[in-house]
C-alpha cells in the first residue's frame, strides 16, 4: 500500500545524517520530534488558552485543528511512503504509533507532508506572531527548523516532507488568522471549516486524520460551549496556571485511556471504517470535555483554578 518516490539525493543525505549522529543522535531526536506531537501542541494550547489569553488560545486553536487536518488529507492523496519502508539504509528510530507494526501504514501513516513540521510551525511560529517578543520570534524559528531536522534523523520524514510540511504550516498559520479576523459570526467560520474538513472520510484511510478530525470538532464544539455558558477568565498566576495545565492534560490523558476500554486493541488498529469513526468520536469527546467542561472548575473553585 502506499506509493514510493524520492530523489536520490533525499535518501544519501538521510543515510548520513543518521550516520553522523549515531545512537546519541537518533535519541536526541527522538526527544526534539516530541515539540511537535500532540501531547505538546495540547500543553501549549492549554497555556495560551486557559492562562494568558483566550482570544489568542482561539486562534492559535484554529490553527491547529486546521493544520492537522489539512496535514493528512495531503498525505492521502500523495500516499508517499516512509523512508524505511523502501530503504534498508535508513532506520526508524521513532515510528508515528509504537504500539503497531513499524510497516502498518494504516497505523504509521504516510510521509508527505511532515505533521510534526507543519505542527511546529503553526504552533511555535503562532506564538512568534501573537507575541511580539524577540524570544518568541527566536523559539518561531528555531523550533520548527529543530522539529524538521528531528524528523528525518529518526529516519520517518525526507526533506522534501519536512520542507513541504513547514511551508503549509506557514500558510494555514496566516490563512486561518485572516479567516477568523474576517468572519463575524465564529459559529459560521467553524462549521464551515469543519464541513470541508470533513471531506477526507471519502478517501482518507490513516488514523491520523480521523484523529484530527475529531480534535477539530471537539475544540470547536468546546470553545462555543465555553464561550456561552462557561465564561472562565484568564489567571495571571503562575500557581494557577501551573494546575490549570497540568491538571487538565492529567484529564485529557486519563479520559483517553478509559474510552479506549471498551474495544479491543484488534479493533482499534484494524484500520476499518468502524474503527476511524470510533476514532474521530473518542478524540471529539476528549477534547470537547478539556475545552468545554474542564474550565467548569476555574469558575467553581477559583482558589485552586
Amino acid at each position: 500500500m502506499g506509493i514510493t518516490f524520492y530523489f536520490d539525493w533525499e535518501v544519501i543525505f538521510m543515510e548520513w545524517l543518521q550516520k553522523i549522529l549515531g545512537e546519541a543522535g537518533a535519541t536526541a531526536g527522538s526527544f526534539i520530534s516530541y515539540f511537535g506531537e500532540e501531547i505538546v501542541l495540547i500543553a501549549v494550547l492549554s497555556l495560551v488558552y486557559w492562562c494568558f489569553d483566550k482570544e489568542r488560545g482561539r486562534i492559535l486553536g484554529l490553527s491547529i485543528c486546521m493544520g492537522l487536518v489539512a496535514n493528512p488529507m495531503i498525505k492521502n492523496v500523495f500516499l508517499r511512503r516512509r523512508p524505511y519502508f523502501d530503504n534498508p539504509g535508513i532506520k526508524c528510530f521513532k515510528p508515528v504509533d509504537p504500539e503497531a507494526d513499524i510497516y502498518d501504514i494504516s497505523a504509521q501513516g504516510f510521509s508527505f507532508p511532515s505533521g510534526h513540521s507543519t505542527s511546529a510551525a503553526i504552533v511555535y511560529g503562532g506564538l512568534a506572531t501573537q507575541y511580539k517578543d524577540w524570544v518568541f520570534k527566536l523559539i518561531g524559528i528555531a523550533v520548527p527548523i529543530l522539529v524538521a531536522l528531528s524528523r528525518m534523523a529518526v529516519g520517518v520524514h525526507y526533506p522534501t516532507d519536512v520542507l513541504t510540511g513547514l511551508l503549509l504550516g506557514i500558510a494555514v498559520l496566516f490563512g486561518s488568522t485572516f479567516l477568523y479576523r474576517s468572519v463575524k459570526r465564529k459559529w459560521i467560520l467553524y462549521l464551515s471549516v469543519f464541513v470541508v474538513s470533513a471531506l477526507g472520510i471519502i478517501y482518507c484511510r490513516s488514523n491520523d486524520y480521523y484523529t484530527a478530525l475529531g480534535v477539530m470538532g471537539g475544540f470547536f464544539a468546546g470553545d462555543l460551549f465555553e464561550e456561552k455558558y462557561v465564561k472562565f477568565e484568564n489567571t495571571k498566576s503562575p500557581l494557577k496556571c501551573f494546575v490549570r495545565v497540568v491538571c487538565g492534560t492529567c484529564v485529557f490523558m486519563c479520559l483517553n485511556v478509559l474510552l479506549k476500554l471498551p474495544f479491543s486493541d484488534e479493533f482499534l488498529h484494524s484500520a476499518t471504517m468502524a474503527a476511524y469513526l470510533v476514532r474521530t468520536v473518542r478524540y471529539f469527546a476528549l477534547t470537547f470535555t478539556v475545552v468545554g467542561l474542564y474550565p467548569i472548575l476555574f469558575v467553581k473553585i477559583k482558589k485552586v483554578f
